[in-house]
C-alpha cells in the first residue's frame, strides 16, 4: 500500500491535475466513476508499473524476513547407562550451577566392585610385603649356601692335596666324595641365587604391574560408580524435569529432563528467500524489529551466510530419494548480530522478530569509472531502502496492536 500511495503521486496524481486544470474536465461530468479509467488511463498503467517495479526492487535489494529467531540449545539431561532413581536433589524451574548433582542412580553394584577393586590393591600390597620378606629371606640362604660351599671346597682341596703328597694317607674314593659334595652346595648356591634373582623380578616387575592393573580395575569401578551421579554440564534452569526415587531412566528412551543453558542472545538467525542468495553477503547492515521488544529498532549486521540450503539434504536410506519430496526448497539461513553491544540485552531466548537486509553501494559509487545510467541505478537501488526501513517501523508500531488487540493475544 504504501508503495502504491507513493507511485500514484508522481503518476496517476499528474495525471488528474492535467486532466482537471489542463483540459479543464471535471469531476462529476467529464471525470466520473466510470471514466475514470479511460480519463486517467496513462497514470494508471505507469502506477501499477512503477508500484511493481519499485516493490521489486525493494524486497529483491533490501530483503526482508519475518523468520528471524535468536535461536538457543538445550541439553538433555541423561544418565549414561540405565538404572532406577534412588535420589533427586533439585525441582523443576530450578536454576543450577556447573557441577550440581541433579539425581542419583541406585549404586549398590557400583560400590561393590569398587570395594572388590580396592581389596584386590590392597592385597598385592600384602603380596609385594611377603616377597620382600622372602626376597631377605633368600640373601640369607644365599649366604648360607656359599659358606656351606666354602667348607666343602675346603674340605676337598685338604683331601687332593693330602692324596698327591701321599697316595697311602687318604682314600681316593674319599676325595671323590669330597668333590661331589662341592657340585652339590654350588647346586645349593646356583639355586638359592635363582630364587633371589625370582623374587626381585617378582618384586620389581610382576606384582607393580599387577598393582597397576588392579589399580586401573579400581579406577574403571570408580567412573562406573560416578556415573550414577548425574550433574549438570553448565549453569542454566532445569525444565520438564519430574523424577521421582523409583523411576527407571534409560538414555535412549526416556530422557531425564531438559537444561536451558544461561547466556545472553548474542546474535539472531534469520531465513533470507533463495531468489536472494545473490544479494545477501556477509557485512550488509540490516535492523530488526522483535516482539519481545516492542516499538524498538535494533541494527545490525549479517556476520554469516549459510553457503548451503536445509531443504535439500539427504541421508543415507535403504530408499532411493524421490527429488519432488524436496521441491519444497528452504531458506538461507543468515546469522545477524547487534551492531552496537548490548542492543540485544534483556531479550528471551527463542524470541520471534522481523528483520530487513539493506543493499549499500556507497563504495561502488566512488567508482569515477561508473557511468552515469549505472550510478544512478545504484542511487536508486540506496533510495529505496528507505521505503523499506520505513514500513519496517510501521510493522514495529503495530506488532503489539495486532497481537494485543486483532489477535487478542
Amino acid at each position: 500500500m504504501l508503495e502504491l500511495l507513493l507511485c500514484s503521486s508522481v503518476t496517476v496524481l499528474p495525471d488528474y491535475l492535467y486532466r482537471r486544470y489542463g483540459q479543464g474536465k471535471r469531476i462529476g461530468y467529464e471525470i466520473t466513476l466510470f471514466s475514470v479509467w479511460y480519463e486517467l488511463r496513462w497514470g494508471i498503467v505507469l502506477c501499477l508499473i512503477l508500484t511493481i517495479s519499485l516493490i521489486t526492487a525493494i524486497f529483491y535489494f533490501h530483503p526482508s524476513s519475518k523468520l528471524a529467531t535468536s535461536v538457543f540449545r538445550t541439553v538433555t539431561i541423561l544418565p549414561e547407562r540405565n538404572g532406577r532413581v534412588a535420589e533427586t536433589f533439585i525441582e523443576i524451574n530450578q536454576k543450577v550451577k556447573k557441577g550440581q548433582p541433579l539425581f542419583r542412580l541406585d549404586d549398590l553394584l557400583q560400590k561393590a566392585v569398587v570395594e572388590t577393586a580396592t581389596r584386590r590393591v590392597t592385597e598385592i600390597d600384602a603380596q609385594l610385603r611377603v616377597a620382600e620378606a622372602q626376597a631377605k629371606e633368600a640373601e640369607g640362604r644365599i649366604v648360607q649356601a656359599r659358606g656351606m660351599l666354602q667348607q666343602a671346597q675346603d674340605e676337598y682341596d685338604t683331601r687332593n692335596e693330602l692324596l698327591k703328597r701321599n697316595a697311602t694317607t687318604i682314600a681316593a674314593r674319599d676325595v671323590e666324595r669330597a668333590q661331589v659334595q662341592v657340585d652339590t652346595q654350588q647346586g645349593m648356591v646356583d639355586a638359592a641365587v635363582a630364587s633371589r634373582d625370582a623374587l626381585r623380578a617378582q618384586i620389581e616387575f610382576q606384582l607393580p604391574a599387577e598393582r597397576a592393573s588392579a589399580e586401573a580395575a579400581l579406577a574403571e569401578a570408580q567412573v562406573e560408580l560416578d556415573k550414577t551421579l548425574v550433574v549438570a554440564g553448565s549453569d542454566g534452569i532445569v525444565q520438564q524435569f519430574s523424577l521421582r526415587p523409583g523411576d527407571v531412566v534409560n538414555p535412549m528412551l526416556r530422557p531425564a529432563g531438559i537444561l536451558v543453558p544461561e547466556r545472553s542472545v548474542t546474535g539472531l538467525a534469520a531465513g533470507f528467500g533463495q531468489i536472494e542468495a545473490q544479494v545477501i553477503k556477509p557485512g550488509m547492515i540490516g535492523e530488526v524489529a522483535c516482539l519481545a521488544k516492542p516499538w524498538r529498532i535494533i541494527p545490525m549486521v549479517v556476520t554469516e551466510v549459510q553457503d548451503v540450503i536445509a531443504g535439500g539434504q539427504i541421508r543415507p536410506t535403504d530408499q532411493l530419494i524421490d527429488l519432488q519430496n524436496l521441491a519444497g526448497g528452504g531458506s538461507i539461513t543468515v546469522i545477524m548480530e547487534p551492531l552496537y553491544e548490548g542492543a540485544l540485552d534483556g531479550l528471551p531466548q527463542g524470541a520471534n522478530c522481523i528483520a530487513n537486509a539493506y543493499t549499500s553501494n556507497h563504495d561502488r559509487l566512488d567508482d569515477p569509472s561508473l557511468g552515469t545510467v549505472h550510478r544512478f541505478a545504484l542511487h536508486a537501488v540506496d533510495t529505496v531502502g528507505l521505503v523499506h526501513a520505513l514500513i519496517l517501523r510501521i510493522q514495529a508500531l503495530l506488532l503489539p496492536v495486532q497481537t494485543l488487540v486483532l489477535k487478542g493475544h
